[in-house]
């Protein structure tokens, strides 16, 4: 199932809706990027209007750590004529409950400190390298192959998946959030399956695929539609 589509039209991302049969409560997947069009921005801002409850991603405060990391994309917009800008979402403004159930940055930095030494001083070396990359090419890598994504391990997972430093980064930036949410996704399972409600999950696309592998494994959830929104115009 693709998540993240890339063709000569442009770069779309698919809003998955799962489904599971007894339950009322239904899942909408907003698989996001970190920097778009602002029209993708406003139509996920659309429909995050109609939804009963927002699952939203973001670790909370603020450090010089994530500070650095972020600045790999957000220089992107920097390059006025990408024309893209980074996600812009009021998410406490769209008048619907919400939860943010990651990291703190100090439950983050914490993850980051479990890294070797060797590792933490390569992302520190390649942090700039991938600020500059990303200012002059990051819309071209927006609109290229390399952007697609589906709920299956690619080729490249599968020939990293037993690198150690691939391991420590997926545990740091992924593996213990995605499991935060599903924690969060799966007690409002228990409490809130028999309310006719859509709960959004707004989570950056990478964690789609765990996420829905996760409600499939765990509740029986499946994806039953999907639409999908531009991110940006070839």
């Amino acid at each position: 199932m693709q998540i993240i589509e890339h063709s000569i039209i442009g770069t779309r991302s698919a809003v998955l809706r799962l489904r599971r049969p007894g339950s009322q409560l239904q899942f909408v997947l907003f698989p996001m990027l970190h920097v778009a069009s602002p029209e993708f921005y406003a139509a996920v801002a659309q429909r995050l209007r109609r939804c009963d409850l927002l699952v939203v991603e973001g670790v909370s405060g603020r450090s010089v750590l994530t500070w650095a990391i972020t600045l790999t994309y957000r220089v992107m917009p920097a390059n006025r004529r990408s024309g893209l800008v980074v996600d812009n979402i009021e998410y406490r403004s769209l008048g619907v409950e919400l939860i943010n159930p990651d990291v703190t940055t100090a439950e983050f930095a914490q993850g980051w400190r479990a890294m070797p030494l060797r590792y933490r001083l390569l992302m520190w070396c390649v942090i700039p390298i991938v600020a500059v990359t990303q200012f002059f090419g990051g819309t071209r890598r927006l609109l290229s192959p390399e952007v697609e994504l589906n709920d299956m391990p690619s080729a490249k997972d599968e020939v990293y998946s037993d690198d150690e430093f691939a391991g420590h980064f997926e545990r740091t930036f992924g593996g213990d959030r995605d499991e935060r949410v599903l924690a969060t996704l799966s007690e409002l399972i228990r409490t809130r399956s028999s309310e006719r409600i859509d709960v959004a999950v707004v989570y950056g696309a990478g964690h789609v695929p765990a996420i829905v592998r996760g409600l499939a494994d765990r509740h029986g959830y499946r994806p039953r539609t999907a639409e999908w929104l531009t991110v940006l115009n070839a």
